[in-house]
């Protein structure tokens, strides 16, 4: 699965990455959690040219926990910060927003907790090359009464042979390239958009173990990425 993540980037590194130029703004955040307000990219229905040539990318704040237009209680987007690639484009629950409602979360790393024996060790995963990545997701607007509710959740396939150790699930993780195509209203093709979810290779992710402040969500900050130090022996010499 995937519970939590950090996105600080600079608007420059999104650009130059992605070629998403915008004007929202938004904090550098190390700890984001279900429930919270994270920025996503979406079509807009626009002609534009670039990175998306024939429509235009908008930012956009989307609470984290899918809650599909047909729910009566809001309170199902708890269940729902995941989609599993292997159901996503026939579960009730997001088969609607899989052909009309695609978007990216942009991360610079997320967490997994590696069980050993009883204990659970936060691990930070990140990029080998150091630049902000592209999650796979799909958005909802529900409203309910006088309440309207614009919900997301990231789609997470099975683990590379790199993560395997920590995890068995992991988030889809795009190129830029992808990225555009997953969120293009014309590419309607559900074999085509099942074949973008295909589980990253083993080379471009790694990772190392981190303190347990964030296993705390309202813990922010970025030491809470920081590598753990080693002791000679090469276990870990701080808290795990």
């Amino acid at each position: 699965m995937c519970g939590r993540f950090a996105f600080h980037s600079p608007k420059e590194a999104i650009n130059r990455v992605f070629g998403f130029d915008f004007a929202l703004e938004y904090q550098p955040r190390y700890n984001i959690a279900p429930s919270q307000y994270i920025l996503a990219f979406r079509h807009s229905g626009q002609q534009t040219s670039g990175i998306a040539s024939n429509f235009s990318i908008e930012p956009v704040m989307l609470r984290w926990g899918l809650v599909p237009s047909w729910a009566k209680d809001p309170g199902i987007g708890q269940r729902m910060i995941n989609a599993r690639r292997e159901t996503v484009d026939h579960k009730p629950a997001f088969r609607a927003a899989f052909r009309r409602r695609r978007c990216v979360i942009l991360a610079d790393g997320f967490y997994e907790w590696r069980r050993a024996e009883d204990r659970k060790i936060p691990t930070y995963i990140t990029m080998k090359s150091g630049e902000p990545f592209a999650m796979a997701g799909l958005w909802e607007h529900w409203e309910g009464g006088s309440s309207t509710l614009l919900t997301c959740t990231i789609i997470t396939t099975a683990a590379n042979d790199v993560l395997a150790p920590v995890h068995d699930r992991m988030p889809v993780i795009f190129s830029p390239e992808n990225a555009a195509h997953w969120i293009d209203p014309g590419n309607d093709s559900r074999t085509g958009l099942q074949q973008l979810l295909d589980t990253p290779d083993n080379d471009v992710l790694h990772y190392w173990e981190v303190g347990r402040d964030v296993n705390n969500p309202r813990n922010n900050g970025p030491n809470l990425i920081q590598r753990l130090p080693m002791a000679a022996d090469g276990t870990i010499a701080g808290p795990a």
